[in-house]
């Protein structure tokens, strides 16, 4: 299952950057973007991955599930989150507010879709 997110910025970039800074502490998805797509050689390794990232801000262990290994596409959306297990409302409420939380200082607005 996947919640899918359109966003109207500007900014899109930063709105993309604060979306991996949320998924890093939500160890039940992984993630894939615009940004991450057009480089995905890198995101083979670890190394890689935390160099992305930021060594400091994300576990080893968080990097080798956080991107997508799913190979579907983004579509007209920026960014998804890909759920391990199908989440329960409380999840996906809980995702809202992180995502609610991240856009408001940028002044983007977006959309959700969860399928």
């Amino acid at each position: 299952m996947k919640s899918l997110i359109k966003i109207y910025g500007p900014p899109t970039l930063k709105a993309i950057k604060e979306l991996q800074k949320v998924a890093i502490d939500m160890p039940e998805v992984c993630i894939m973007d615009t940004v991450i797509s057009q480089d995905m050689p890198r995101f083979d390794s670890v190394e890689g991955t935390m160099e992305f990232f930021g060594a400091s801000d994300i576990t080893v262990e968080r990097c080798s599930n956080i991107i997508s290994k799913s190979g579907e596409s983004l579509g007209e959306h920026d960014f998804y989150f890909e759920w391990f297990t199908e989440p329960n409302m409380g999840q996906l409420n809980d995702l809202i507010g992180k995502i609610d939380e991240a856009m408001t200082p940028l002044g983007c607005k977006y959309t959700i879709t969860t399928k």
